[in-house]
């Protein structure tokens, strides 16, 4: 970041805004954004409780299943797609329908056909993260230099080998690439699973902060979830960084 000429730290954005919501909060202009000191002292004050580390759990527990699945399917699904054409033309229509269609709208179907308990909840986060992750992979098939394909073909690799020794790590930048921000679609997807399916988990917390007007408990417990989201992210996109070079190869 560089302001007047003068080259400043890379945080020093958020504690630009940080003192602006400080003084916000102590103007005492409304009562939904209380001054950034309260709501972090507000935090170290429930971190230790149960309740929180109960819905910590929750929200872990069907955040990491939700992504494990989303990554599991989407990554082969998406090379697939990107090495056979008819499976391309048959599932590229439906991805992008699923990708551009505002998801929260099947969450009712999946409560008829899953039940109001964890499953679906894992599942709504499975789907918000997996169509982009499909994308993502397709595309870095799709970039693979032909002479690697035509090299496993004329050494007559297996399915098997070919994906995993040529396919998967040609692909690999554009793969991390969609998990990245199929990580951040699924936070958004585990906490609007966890507010309309059942409430449990940091859905439980919003409700119940939200409900009795506690803004410091409110905006604590989601600046956790916004910090947690952003370390994924930033992790995920440093380890794509590392592994950039692939794509060079290719």
């Amino acid at each position: 970041m560089t302001a007047f000429g003068i080259r400043l730290p890379g945080m020093s954005s958020l504690i630009l805004w940080g003192l602006f919501w400080e003084i916000i909060g102590r103007s005492g202009y409304t009562f939904f954004l209380p001054p950034l000191s309260e709501v972090i002292a507000t935090f170290f004050s429930i971190v230790d409780t149960p309740a929180f580390q109960k819905a910590l759990s929750e929200t872990a527990q069907a955040f990491l299943a939700g992504v494990f699945s989303a990554v599991v399917i989407g990554i082969p699904t998406g090379i697939l797609m990107g090495k056979n054409r008819l499976v391309d033309e048959l599932l590229l229509p439906w991805v992008n329908i699923f990708l551009s269609a505002p998801l929260t709208a099947l969450v009712p179907v999946l409560m008829v056909l899953f039940g109001f308990g964890m499953k679906s909840i894992i599942i709504t986060t499975a789907l918000f993260a997996v169509w982009i992750i499909i994308l993502n992979a397709r595309a870095g098939v799709m970039q693979i230099n032909r002479s690697l394909t035509d090299m496993a073909n004329s050494f007559g690799a297996t399915p098997w080998a070919a994906f995993s020794k040529i396919y998967f790590w040609a692909a690999l930048p554009e793969i991390l690439g969609g998990v990245r921000i199929g990580v951040i679609r699924a936070v958004k997807g585990v906490i609007i699973g966890q507010l309309l399916i059942s409430i449990v988990g940091f859905g439980a917390l919003f409700e119940l902060y939200s409900a009795n007007f506690l803004m410091g408990h409110f905006w604590a417990v989601l600046i956790v979830l916004f910090a947690l989201a952003f370390v994924l992210s930033e992790g995920l996109a440093a380890l794509e960084r590392r592994v950039s070079y692939y794509a060079a190869q290719r």
